[in-house]
């Protein structure tokens, strides 16, 4: 693997490290099957993408981008919480919008960034090799989200969120407004999504309407291998471990598409994603086993 591919890998695993804290805080904090996500994360590169092609300045139109992966998320809690639709169903219908939505905003499929000015701009050329800017850039990115997302679950409103995922009738009971907290959550899940796509579409140079196809598999992909890596029931630990999932994650389909004896291609990326999740979702149990027959022996 080349150095060129290494530091591409740990750039793009750093902004699914966003959608990997969104996805943990939406299945595992909230238990609330999400599908959004391949919606939002598309949303946040078309707003950002359009709104900076149009003049806007690159940091107001990552805030709005976030903004509206928010909005996303309220659409499907409230739809699934207010009218009772299943959640999973409520997302899908809420992701399937946005296809189209995404498709008006940009007007085209695609646009383009590479001549326009983007967050990363004021850092190019200050003495640092342009190579490692992106990835340090997203790196403190993904750790000011770490810390907050982290001191946010551990305040009161963060706890009554934490304890409507593990209990919501005896939530309910001690007064949680369970509705207000899943709509605030799913919020803020996929703002957090939506940001790593407004990144996405400024670090690569482009906003795609499919380039969110498949990235509730790469958030969930990030937060298996990364339990599987770091096992733990501290929040903290469990945090980081989205994040250095997400990363091991990208490095590893890099790999595997690089390796020539595997004869891999591009197109079989998919195919990769699949392969490395069974095997995240497979170890796990296999361990269990092993650990199990020998305490019996």
């Amino acid at each position: 693997m080349s150095q060129i591919a290494l530091v591409g890998a740990v750039e793009l695993g750093l902004v699914y490290a966003l959608v990997a804290l969104g996805v943990y805080l939406s299945f595992r904090v909230l238990d609330f099957p999400d599908l959004t996500v391949d919606g939002s994360f598309p949303l946040g590169a078309a707003v950002a993408a359009t709104m900076i092609v149009s003049g806007v300045d690159p940091w107001l139109a990552t805030a709005i981008a976030i903004a509206a992966g928010a909005l996303a998320g309220f659409v499907t809690a409230f739809v699934s919480v207010r009218f009772g639709v299943l959640h999973l169903l409520a997302s899908i219908l809420t992701m399937i919008a946005l296809f189209s939505v995404n498709l008006r905003i940009m007007g085209r499929p695609n646009v383009a960034l590479l001549t326009q000015d983007t967050v990363l701009t004021p850092f190019l050329g200050r003495g640092l090799d342009d190579l490692w800017v992106r990835p340090l850039f997203l790196a403190v990115v993904v750790l000011a989200a770490l810390v907050g997302l982290a001191w946010f679950l551990r305040s009161e409103t963060g706890l009554a969120m934490r304890a409507t995922g593990a209990n919501p009738r005896m939530a309910r009971a001690q007064g949680v407004r369970v509705g207000a907290q899943v709509i605030a959550g799913v919020m803020l899940s996929n703002a957090l999504v939506s940001l790593a796509g407004a990144l996405f579409a400024q670090t690569n140079g482009f906003a795609d309407v499919t380039s969110g196809v498949g990235t509730i598999v790469v958030g969930l992909a990030a937060v298996i291998v990364g339990e599987t890596v770091m096992p733990s029931r501290r929040l903290s630990v469990a945090l980081v471990s989205c994040i250095v999932g997400a990363v091991i994650y990208r490095l590893a389909v890099q790999l595997a598409l690089s390796a020539d004896f595997l004869g891999l291609q591009a197109s079989d990326l998919n195919l990769a994603t699949a392969v490395l999740v069974l095997v995240a979702l497979v170890l796990p149990k296999l361990r269990g086993r092993a650990l199990g027959r020998r305490a019996r022996a």
